[in-house]
Formats: C-alpha cells, structure tokens, sequence
C-alpha cells in the first residue's frame, strides 16, 4: 500500500511538474529555451498568456508566473523584435479565463 502512495505523489507531482508554466525572460537568444514575439491582436497568436501573480495559479497552458531568477522557471524565454525570429508567438490576454491556445501543434514548446 505504500507503495502505492509513493507511485501516486510522483504522479501528482510529475503532471504539476509539467504543466507549471513559470518562466523567465533572458537579454539575450542563445540563453531562451523558446523565442517569444508578442503579436498585436489576439487571432494572430499561437497562445493567449495571462500574467498571474503567484507561481501556484500557473496551472494550466497559458498562465504564466514571471519568475526573478533564471532557476526558479521551468522554462527561460527570449522576447524578439519580429515574429519571424519566434518560435511562439503570444499575446496577452487581460483575464484568466481567455488564456490557451490557438494553434496547439505548438504545445511541444512548453512541455
């Protein structure tokens, strides 16, 4: 039976492992795990982002905690100059519940 529960919390947290979505935002390209473009209007976007708060309400695709310090993200991004340059493109949404993708052929980025 111990066992069992020692197989369940690694479960429970491999899965919030992988869906943590903190991040933090590098000077420069080389450094990013993912190059980023903010895109101006909300159809040209691969994922619709909201900025939480507090790292424990990045549950779920989309909401992204900003992290201080490159070790403490699950993922370092570089924000770039044109979309051209990205490897995702997002754009900032101004609530919680807009948040997720558009084109999920891309969600092998952040897993």
């Amino acid at each position: 039976m111990k066992q069992f529960y020692f197989l369940l919390l690694l479960y429970i947290l491999g899965y919030s492992n992988i869906r943590a979505q903190a991040v933090y935002s590098v000077k420069y390209d080389y450094q990013a795990d993912i190059k980023v473009y903010v895109v101006d209007y909300e159809y040209q976007a691969d994922l619709k982002v909201y900025k939480t708060d507090y790292k424990y309400q990045a549950d779920k695709d989309g909401l992204w905690y900003f992290t201080d310090y490159d070790y403490q993200a699950d993922k370092k991004i570089y924000f770039t100059d044109y979309a051209y340059q990205a490897d995702l493109k997002i754009y900032f949404v101004d609530y919680e519940y807009q948040a997720g993708w558009n084109d999920k052929s891309k969600q092998y980025l952040l897993h």
